[in-house]
């Protein structure tokens, strides 16, 4: 050939070298479309994007607060047990007493031995009010049977479980409690973990398990 070629779309005579037809403008020597990978993505898909999401943080089930009526009742029932505990001293004494003035007026013997027997009854209810309470809040039940039953523990403001010595002075700082009026009792109602007076003094909480 004498240096010339025919355009592959119109049939145009073009002289070698020449890139573009002059008459249809296509190029010479088409290039082959370069089949461009498709650009990855900017973000790498994640096994787990296509996931739900994960599902929100659920806390556990926490420990509540003892509150007001619930401790009544828990006390009430602790007293029921130290009263039947106790009682039968006061009805030995007691009955000795009776027993010895019957058919005529009391000797002020017998009537003195039920007096003692009162007594001994009172005193037993308080030092027995005092261990009972000291030693089961102070133990691995953390509670009186009241309390027990429940599901109420005394802790420290820690959740800890409290020694026998802070036990004790929590009991004797419900005296205090109750001589101001009762309020000591009532502000369990009312403080923000419901602690009576006795539980701010004593530095300790009657939780109780949220079910």
């Amino acid at each position: 050939m004498n240096g010339t070629f025919f355009c592959n779309r119109c049939g145009a005579q073009m002289e070698a070298g020449a890139q573009f037809c002059s008459r249809c403008g296509a190029p010479t020597h088409p290039t082959s479309d370069l089949v461009t990978p498709p650009a990855a993505s900017s973000t790498t898909a994640s096994p787990y994007a296509a996931s739900a999401p994960y599902p929100s943080v659920v806390p556990a089930l926490g420990v509540g607060y003892g509150g007001f009526w619930i401790r009544v009742v828990a006390a009430i029932i602790d007293a029921v047990i130290l009263r039947v505990v106790v009682s039968p001293i006061h009805v030995i004494f007691g009955s000795l007493g009776l027993m010895g003035g019957m058919g005529s007026i009391p000797h002020p013997f017998h009537l003195g031995l039920a007096l003692l027997g009162g007594g001994i009854a009172f005193i037993a209810l308080l030092f027995g009010s005092w261990l009972y309470e000291a030693l089961m809040e102070s133990s691995s039940y953390q509670a009186t049977l009241g309390k027990m039953i429940f599901g109420m523990k005394v802790t420290d403001l820690h959740g800890n479980r409290i020694s026998f010595e802070r036990a004790t002075g929590r009991h004797f700082a419900k005296w205090l409690s109750a001589m101001l009026l009762g309020i000591g009792y009532i502000m369990v109602g009312f403080t923000e973990r419901k602690q009576g007076l006795h539980d701010l003094v004593a530095g300790t909480l009657v939780r109780r398990e949220a079910g």
